[in-house]
Parts: structure tokens; sequence; C-alpha cells
């Protein structure tokens, strides 16, 4: 019995160093890191070939698991997430001296390397939430600082350039905190008075004249196409009224050349029978002329032939006897 209790009582004991050794193992997440304080340095060699001892007593995790002892070691956890931060200044005085309220928005996180995880732990591991104020006083001065260099004009033209003009003057603050300042936008600005209303106002009324214009060409070209379009229909029209005039004018020299056959074909017969009938008597008259010589002309040709003979031998006789 007894050796049963001492054997119980040695695997309870080392379940509870299991269990109690487990529980001192950490895990970091993708999105923290751990500084582990309390522990010996470690030596490195740089890159010159030398050889460095950190004597600061701090060990970095990133994503991966580490055993901290219990007493002498203590391990803090820092958020890497990034953070949004709503940025804005009032009343900031422009290169010409115009008073303008800005307001931007930042997305900022602690750097990702060794050096800067150190940094950032030293100034905010047990305040981590003034990590956004402290962003906003350094962006808020940068922002004043970038507006007194230029116009309001320059400022509204060029906006992704005057983010990053603000972003290159608050790198060195962030960095030597150990913050990373990913992008930085500006979202609104507003100047005193009427300013920008007035400076929009040659801008405005160029647009307005621009549309009148392109609207009163608009209604030309629409018109324009109305009339061509009219002038086609007309057009049409037209060739349509001619080709049926054609058509008509076709059927009526038909109908007429119908009509006109009968009487044409009557003519022409009356016009063939009278040709005939003057045929008929062209030869009546050429036969009564020779009937006319045979029994008249030539008789009386003959008679005076003879009356003529008569006399010529009449004469010369008297001639021969005279």
């Amino acid at each position: 019995m007894p050796l049963f209790i001492a054997i119980g009582g040695a695997v309870l004991l080392v379940l509870v160093l299991v269990l109690f050794v487990l529980s001192r193992i950490k895990v970091a997440g993708p999105n923290e890191a751990f500084i582990v304080t309390g522990r010996k340095g470690r030596t490195t060699q740089t890159a010159d070939g030398g050889r460095s001892t950190d004597m600061s007593g701090q060990k970095v995790v990133l994503g991966a698991s580490v055993f901290v002892l219990p007493v002498v070691q203590k391990l803090q956890s820092l958020d890497l997430s990034s953070r949004r931060i709503d940025v804005g200044i009032k009343g900031a005085v422009s290169k010409q001296g115009i008073r303008a309220d800005l307001h931007g928005v930042a997305i900022v996180k602690v750097g990702g390397t060794e050096d800067a995880i150190r940094a950032a732990a030293q100034r905010f591991l047990h305040q981590q939430d003034e990590i956004e104020d402290f962003t906003r006083e350094v962006l808020a001065g940068a922002l004043r600082s970038i507006v007194g260099r230029l116009t309001v004009e320059e400022v509204i033209r060029d906006r992704a350039a005057f983010a990053s003009a603000v972003a290159e003057e608050a790198e060195h603050s962030m960095t030597n905190q150990g913050l990373v300042l990913d992008t930085f936008q500006l979202q609104d600005i507003l100047a005193e008075g009427s300013y920008l209303q007035d400076l929009g106002r040659p801008e405005a009324a160029r647009v307005l004249k621009d549309a009148a214009i392109a609207e009163a060409r608009a209604r030309q070209q629409a018109e324009q196409e109305r009339l061509l379009a009219e002038e086609a229909i007309a057009e049409a029209n037209r060739n349509l009224a001619l080709k049926q005039a054609g058509i008509q004018a076709e059927i009526d020299a038909a109908k007429a050349k119908s009509a006109a056959a009968g009487p044409l074909a009557q003519a022409e017969r009356d016009q063939a029978i009278l040709s005939e009938q003057q045929k008929v008597a062209e030869r009546n008259a050429e036969l009564k002329q020779r009937q006319l010589d045979t029994e008249v002309r030539k008789p009386a040709d003959a008679a005076r032939y003879k009356v003529e003979q008569e006399a010529e031998a009449a004469r010369n006789a008297a001639v021969l006897q005279a």
C-alpha cells in the first residue's frame, strides 16, 4: 500500500510539473509580439565581424512560442494590429494667410522589427491606448507645418502629394517611438468664410457655359438631323411620285394605244383600199390615153402628115414648073 501511494504521488507530481511547464509556454499570435524581460543578455555577431551583447534583458518573440521562467522572467504582450485614427485640426494658416480646418485619416501600427517593437514597448507597453493620442499630436503638428508652406489651392489640387508630405514630416517622430504610418489621407478641407465657394465660382461658371454650349450644339445637331430626315422623306416622296407618274403615263399610253388600235386598223384598211382604187384609176387613165392615141392622135398625125406631104409635093411641082 505505501508503494502504491508513493507511485501515485510521483505520477501526480510529474503531472503537475508537466502542466506547470505547459502553462509557462506562451505562443504569440500573428498580430502580437511578446517581450520577455529578465533574461540573460545574448551575444550576436555584427555585420563587420565583431560581437555584440544585448544587455537590455529583453527578448522579442514574433509568431513563435517561448518558455517563460517563473520568478526570474516576465512576459508582456504588445498589440501589432493596425489602428485607424481620425486626425483633425482647426484654424491652420496657409501660405497666403487663409485659415482652414482639415480632417484626415491615418492607419498606424507598431513596426514589425525587434528594434521598433522594443522602442514601442518602452513608450507604450502599459498604455497602448496612448498610441492613438500620440499619433494625432504628431500628425496635427505635421499638418499645420505643411499647410503653412502651401496655398489652399495647392492643397486641394494635389491631395496625394499633400498627404505624402505630411507622412514624410511625421515619419521621424513616429519611427523613434517604434510606430509605422501605413497611410494618411486628407478627407476634407474647409477654409474660412466663403473662400472655397469663391474659388470655385470661375470653374462653376465655365462648367455652366460649356454645358449651355454643349446643349445648344446638341439642339442644333438634332435640328439639322430633323431637317435632313425631312429632306430625305421629301426626296423619297418626289421619287415615288415621279415613278407613279411614269407608270401612270405608261398605263395611259397603253390604254390609248389599245383604244386607237381599232380605228388605226380601219384607217389602214381604207388607205389600202384607196391605194388600190388609185392604182385602178391610174391604169384606166393609162388605158384611155393609149386608146386615145390609137384612135385619135395617130390618125390625125397620119392625116396631117399626108396633107404636109401633098403640100410639099405641090410646092415642089410649082417650083419645077416655074
